[in-house]
């Protein structure tokens, strides 16, 4: 996945049978997205402080997608090794729990792009409120994939904080 791509190449590489660009990537590129809507609809309402947040989540959303990009892969390196293997075990649940720091920062921004796009719905123009509404409802579609891609990533460490911060994050997209 390149910058500059077009939709119908961004959508193919998505698509292909490769492990990324994957959920992540997508929950990521759907919190850019939200982002953007928000931004757009606060410069419209002459909110530069929404402006200016909206921004800085759009462009963090973008680098956890590069991010995600590579984030699964030792997961797969530790599958692959041998079942017989002792170290697998421990491999394997040490990747998936470094594998999980970037949905989670991912579910975080979401989340708070909803709670902002929400607010510049609320106080900004009228004309721009579905702009605005749609952007957080991507935003939550995003949090919400992104925590389950948390709980995936640490289904075997039931008590880590970190499934609680996931939950926590999809709890805000509804505010």
């Amino acid at each position: 996945m390149a910058r500059g791509e077009s939709v119908e190449q961004l959508l193919a590489a998505f698509a292909d049978r490769t492990p990324a660009p994957g959920g992540g990537a997508a929950a990521g590129l759907g919190c850019a997205l939200g982002a953007a809507l928000a931004e757009m609809a606060a410069r419209f309402a002459g909110s530069e402080a929404a402006v200016a947040r909206a921004a800085q989540l759009r462009v963090e959303a973008l680098r956890l997608v590069d991010a995600d990009l590579t984030a699964f892969a030792p997961v797969l390196a530790a599958l692959r090794l041998e079942r017989g293997d002792p170290e697998r075990p421990a491999r394997i649940r040490a990747a998936q729990s470094e594998a999980a720091e970037v949905p989670l920062a991912i579910a975080e921004a979401a989340a708070e792009v909803a709670a902002l796009a929400r607010r510049v719905a609320a106080e900004g123009k009228p004309a721009l409120r579905g702009d605005a509404l749609a952007g957080a409802d991507i935003a939550a579609g995003a949090s919400i994939a992104a925590a389950r891609l948390v709980e995936i990533n640490l289904a075997d460490a039931p008590d880590d904080p970190r499934l609680a911060r996931a939950r926590a994050a999809v709890e805000r997209t509804t505010g």
